[in-house]
């Protein structure tokens, strides 16, 4: 069997929360704002991808305050890119963001990592950072994104920080698809088979409802 990647220290890591969307489906509602048990639906998301990375970035639209007792808040958007433009928009602020503050070992953009989950995942994988970046680097790529259950969350992924000028370039020409960027990079495939309801979305109220009665389980 070949050698497996050894795991990359989590200072080399962050973490990127995205909740700047416009939750059209939750009568527009801050989504990462929402009640899932009794808590923020941000604060389940923050309480598994932090462990597993060295500081935490929330990419919003609003709220800030709200969102800053849980990591570094940075605008979801730019003049030039617009506001509510997608998660790729998102993704290039907080790929800015932690080229800004640094890494805290001596590095170059192309030695760190960003793992970008969506606010409505709350049940991500435990290991969800480490098994997408062994993934990346097993396959010699720059981004690496999950997929359970024969469905991409492309939304949820890790990628090199040296990827924001060519992601800032993508939406300067006025694209805003994920799964055709991902491509574009040479993003690859981390399989989650064993725990396709770690990524059960929250779109609606609905889905809301079910993820209160997943929640016990999954807690």
């Amino acid at each position: 069997m070949a050698d497996q990647p050894l795991p990359l220290a989590s200072a080399r890591i962050a973490g990127l929360i995205l909740a700047g969307g416009q939750g059209a489906r939750m009568a527009h509602q801050d989504k990462g704002l929402v009640l899932l048990h009794g808590a923020p639906m941000v604060a389940h998301v923050a309480r598994r991808l932090a462990p597993q990375v060295g500081r935490l970035i929330i990419s919003a639209n609003r709220h800030a305050e709200r969102y800053a007792q849980y990591g570094t808040v940075v605008a979801d958007g730019e003049p030039a890119l617009g506001d509510f433009q997608g998660p790729l928009v998102g993704v290039a602020a907080g790929l800015a963001a932690a080229l800004n503050a640094g890494s805290a070992v001596a590095s170059t953009a192309d030695d760190d990592w960003l793992v970008a989950v969506p606010c409505d995942t709350p049940f991500l994988p435990a290991d969800l950072a480490a098994r997408l970046i062994a993934e990346a680097a097993s396959a010699q790529a720059p981004l690496a994104y999950a997929m359970a259950g024969g469905q991409r969350h492309a939304a949820c992924m890790a990628l090199r920080l040296s990827l924001l000028p060519d992601l800032r370039a993508y939406l300067l020409a006025g694209d805003r698809k994920v799964g055709l960027w991902q491509a574009r990079v040479g993003g690859v495939a981390a399989c989650f088979d064993d725990a396709p309801d770690a990524f059960m979305n929250v779109n609606t109220p609905e889905e809301l409802a079910a993820a209160e009665r997943y929640v016990g389980f999954a807690s």
